[in-house]
């Protein structure tokens, strides 16, 4: 294009841009351009995850090993905390609450500390779970990864854990009677069920502890009502008997006294199926795929949101 100036010369001026009229997101199309931590499609992620297997389990496995390295009694404390709080339970609930009843010394003792690790589990996937972003801000603003990546491994991080105190769970169980039978075999299913369980738990509340950080300081107690009310410390239906069907029913159905249950039909020989719920195994299994699948949704949808702001 050219036009006449005032002194009769001819000015050439430059051509139109290719790209003038586009808008900002049509230039970055036709320039193949993203948003720079934009959510992946769901199948994209479960890749990328796979691709970080390794980094989830050597994450989880450093900050276990963190966790106790500048106590005297080290990785023992992975063992006694919760043995501790059997004690302690026992003292108050076993021994002053006659919370036991209806059971003998050698039944209730392993019912006991078999609840206590199982529930420790869950609470330590969720509280652990909560603080997965907002506590690593600086790993999730300074790496590009898969964020559920750091949920996930906190909660293998308590499956770890748990694995090291089921030696003392064993030996309580030997102790009072129980020895190693077919049921036993039973605790594999439990343990892959309750991890899925716990994992989705964890995804759940990172998300909401990303937007939230106050829910960290919540949850504590949201955690103890939620123990009081899945039989740590009781018999569900043997302590209810007097209260009205659907109470016990309630408690009894909901996933953290399902997993126990189910740990302690496995490992206590005198804890038998007339225990345990209806179509128990069916629950479990439903708990577990509903909040796995369903919080790993969940989680991936906020997925661009994380660290920002």
């Amino acid at each position: 294009m050219s036009e006449t100036t005032h002194d009769g010369g001819v000015a050439v001026s430059a051509p139109p841009s290719p790209d003038e009229g586009l808008t900002a997101a049509q230039l970055a199309a036709k320039h193949g351009l993203a948003v720079s931590g934009a959510r992946p499609s769901l199948p994209d992620y479960v890749r990328q995850l796979w691709g970080r297997r390794h980094f989830i389990l050597a994450f989880s496995s450093a900050k276990l090993t963190a966790q106790y390295s500048q106590a005297k009694l080290g990785q023992l404390w992975q063992v006694a905390t919760p043995l501790l709080n059997a004690g302690v339970y026992f003292a108050i609930f076993g021994l002053i609450l006659d919370a036991g009843r209806g059971m003998d010394k050698d039944v209730y003792i392993p019912f006991l500390v078999t609840g206590v690790f199982v529930f420790t589990f869950t609470q330590s996937s969720v509280m652990s779970g909560v603080r997965a972003i907002s506590g690593n801000l600086g790993l999730v603003r300074a790496l590009h990864f898969p964020r559920a990546s750091l949920p996930i491994s906190f909660a293998l991080q308590q499956l770890q854990q748990l694995l090291y105190s089921m030696v003392v769970l064993f030996a309580v169980a030997i102790g009072f009677g129980s020895y190693p039978d077919a049921s036993w075999a039973l605790i594999v299913p439990v343990l892959v069920l309750q991890f899925c369980f716990n994992t989705g738990l964890a995804l759940i509340f990172a998300r909401a502890g990303a937007k939230t950080p106050d829910l960290a300081q919540l949850m504590p107690f949201v955690m103890r009502t939620w123990m009081y009310a899945s039989g740590v410390m009781f018999s569900i239906p043997v302590f209810l008997a007097d209260k009205p069907q659907w109470v016990a029913n309630v408690l009894q159905w909901n996933p953290a006294a399902i997993y126990m249950d189910l740990m302690r039909f496995s490992l206590i020989e005198e804890y038998g199926a007339e225990n345990l719920p209806d179509h128990v195994w069916a629950a479990a299994g439903g708990w577990a795929l509903l909040f796995a699948v369903g919080g790993f949704v969940y989680f991936w949808k906020a997925e661009e949101r994380y660290g920002r702001g």
